[in-house]
């Protein structure tokens, strides 16, 4: 490898693309039961009473009452019950589990209970939750979490402010559509519970499945299938499947799987928190921000979940890329009767970043000045206090990003000769994204630790709770053990994360892998190295330690360094705009970042181009509506997606800026790339079509219906 940066054949290439990998469901687990939940009807109400149907011999009816410890889901919370108990709070909850051999007869069985439910008042949007609609569904107040931060003196700049300007943003929620759908197998094996599942974190899992089973954490296993795709929908939700098929599981003595099929995928998992956010911003004379005041509000759903996680990313990204030095900011995630609304890659930061991008735009138009020139005042740099009174202490590259942006995309001669209206138009937008948990997560939640083995054949095998998913990581975990080695990645073996196996070196989540574990498993490789003897076997471990720079975090005020370093990024986007249909063409997209040093170009662009895509899906395609609780788009053929048809060619490049505590100067990729497509989006269309937008999805209806 003559540079981390070159491509390399995935190691994982062969076998997926000619079709040899077995996913969950192509596995042989030999005899197979099969189970499907009742769920609930309801978005709110008591369960009166279940009466069962007459199951024949060899199927089973599992409920809250075969539980042999808790009936509660150990997530970051625990409101989240295993089985219904007494009552329901979205359609789609689950109520029982019938197991038997024949998936059809399963089904009829669903049909054949008769719940008797006594409806109670529903709560479907922010303003019924803050009322307490039908009284609280959460705590006393209906808030999963309420957050405040404060940086400087912001009510003396409102008071001074020569100029304030105040506005709304809304987003919707969105669906993962990962490729291959939920999927968990249960076997029971040596006297336990041993899961099988498509998952992002199995330590999450055994977290989950131990107290509802009432055993210890060697009670039960569980081992990461090869896993199609997730983006943060097999985060949490795993632990929601892996728990009630535990319980069968432990009961029945039998091997039990757990397929979804794609509908009931789309109806029944999490999806992005749909949000509300207000912007309040004091100008001096100059139009230069002094303050600004952030009402953030999420829509959590009906159960946490880790919404309180996701708010925190969301307030903490509430400025992006930009020195404001007064601010205050409210951060409330709401319980309502949808279903609830979980992780999702960027996990909260796109949100944060649309509301504010677009305001941005907004402010620019009202100084009548160029928002990229605008924008380009209030930038961040190396030193600048951030939004939790933390630092910034690594160079900020935007400078270099933007012009390498605007010279991939001929962007200023096309500002030049696009008139506002015009119906072609070009955006652009700024985002950071924090790489690794927040605040003192690492640290004091996580300690990951990594292992490595080298067998006497010298080959070196790789343990890590990390999964590859789609995303590259076993390839790039590989290439760095590797390359710090200075042995072929062919001697490189990436174990299949099992707990009974692995250390927990964490999740696979919160653009952490690279940044953090990747750097792990470097130095771990490095005192490999240093240990080797040719055909000896030897073993090391490493341990996360926070780098010594960092302000030390307090969970209680939510100050210091929320993350030890920031990826950093552009998107430019081009589109066309038909005033007759009021539709929309993507023709042009251009992406550059600063992310370190990428360990496979190939694979982050993959990253970034998924991403953005992703993005954009969620700007204009993809919308998702609720009725009563229900969700209208069910199928594929409701739900939206795009497609290669909707995507032209994508230009990327990046900006080198080596992090000092990464693996070859590595930091995180995976979640900032779903950043900023969508208000670099709307910033096309508004200068397109000449109207000002605040709501994503940016459907034709919504564009019809705006104003200049």
């Amino acid at each position: 490898m003559s540079n981390i940066s070159t491509p390399v054949r995935r190691l994982d290439a062969v076998e997926k693309t000619a079709g040899y990998t077995k996913y969950i469901a192509d596995r042989d687990f030999g005899d197979l039961l099969y189970g499907k939940f009742l769920r609930s009807e309801r978005p709110r109400a008591r369960i009166v009473s279940v009466k069962k149907p007459a199951i024949p011999d060899g199927y089973y009816i599992i409920d809250k009452n075969d539980i042999p410890g808790e009936n509660a889901i150990h997530m970051l919370g625990a409101d989240w019950p295993v089985f219904a108990d007494n009552e329901v709070r979205f359609i789609g909850q689950s109520i029982a589990l019938v197991v038997g051999p024949d998936r059809k007869v399963l089904e009829d069985l669903i049909e054949r209970f008769e719940v008797e439910y006594e409806d109670l008042p529903a709560v479907f949007s922010l303003d019924e939750s803050m009322a307490l609609k039908g009284g609280a569904l959460h705590n006393d107040d209906n808030c999963y979490a309420d957050y405040h931060l404060l940086k400087g003196d912001p009510d003396r700049a409102f008071a001074e402010a020569d100029q304030i300007y105040e506005h709304t943003y809304e987003t919707g929620p969105q669906e993962h559509i990962y490729m291959e759908t939920q999927g968990f197998v249960g076997v029971w094996e040596d006297g336990k519970v041993h899961l099988h599942g498509s998952l992002q974190c199995p330590f999450y899992v055994r977290h989950a499945v131990t107290p509802v089973l009432g055993v210890k954490d060697d009670g039960v296993r569980v081992t990461q299938a090869p896993t199609g795709g997730a983006f943060g929908g097999k985060e949490h939700y795993p632990d929601i499947i892996s728990t009630a098929l535990a319980v069968a599981v432990d009961k029945l003595k039998k091997n039990i799987a757990i397929f979804y099929e794609r509908g009931e995928d789309i109806v029944n998992s999490v999806k992005r928190h749909p949000s509300r956010i207000t912007i309040k911003t004091a100008l001096d004379k100059e139009g230069n921000i002094t303050a600004m005041d952030f009402d953030s509000i999420l829509d959590g759903g009906a159960f946490e979940s880790c919404s309180c996680i996701v708010l925190q990313r969301t307030i903490f990204h509430a400025t992006g890329v930009y020195d404001i030095p007064n601010t205050k900011l409210r951060g409330r995630a709401l319980a309502t009767n949808h279903v609830p609304f979980d992780a999702f890659r960027g996990f909260g930061a796109p949100q944060a970043i649309f509301a504010l991008e677009t305001h941005m735009d907004h402010l620019a138009g009202m100084a009548g000045i160029d928002p990229v020139a605008y924008k380009e005042r209030h930038f961040m740099k190396k030193g600048s206090v951030t939004i939790t009174n933390g630092k910034i202490h690594e160079e900020v590259k935007l400078p270099e990003i933007l012009a390498r942006a605007k010279e991939m995309s001929g962007f200023d001669r096309k500002v030049k000769e696009y008139s506002r209206g015009g119906n072609r138009g070009i955006g652009l937008s700024f985002f950071n994204h924090g790489g690794a948990f927040t605040g003192n997560g690492e640290k004091a939640i996580i300690n990951a630790h990594v292992k490595l083995r080298k067998r006497t054949d010298d080959v070196v095998e790789i343990y890590v709770s990390n999964v590859e998913m789609g995303q590259g990581l076993m390839t790039t975990f590989s290439k760095i053990a590797a390359r710090t080695l200075d042995i072929p990645i062919e001697k490189i073996e990436f174990i299949q994360p099992d707990t009974d196996i692995v250390p927990d070196s964490g999740p696979t989540v919160a653009s952490r892998s690279i940044v953090i574990v990747g750097t792990l498993v470097g130095k771990a490789s490095a005192k490999l190295k240093d240990q080797w003897v040719d055909g000896e076997e030897i073993t090391v471990w490493q341990e996360y330690e926070e780098p010594d720079f960092v302000i030390p975090w307090n969970q209680e005020t939510f100050q210091g360094d929320a993350y030890p370093s920031y990826s950093w990024g552009v998107n430019v986007v081009e589109v066309e705009f038909d005033p007759v249909t009021f539709e929309v063409s993507i023709i042009g997209l251009w992406n550059v970042y600063d992310v370190g040093v990428p360990i496979d170009r190939m694979i982050v662009e993959g990253q970034i181009e998924g991403g953005l895509v992703q993005s954009l899906g969620w700007a204009y395609l993809e919308k998702m509506e609720f009725k009563e609780g229900r969700i209208q788009q069910r199928t594929m053929a409701d739900y939206v997606i795009p497609t290669t048809l909707d995507v032209p060619a994508i230009e990327n490049d990046f900006v080198l800026n080596p992090y000092s505590e990464g693996a070859f100067g590595a930091k995180g990729a995976g979640e900032i790339v779903h950043n900023g497509g969508a208000p670099a989006f709307v910033s096309a269309v508004a200068m397109a079509s000449g109207k000002h937008f605040d709501t994503i999805p940016l459907t034709p209806e919504r564009i019809m219906e705006a104003g200049k």
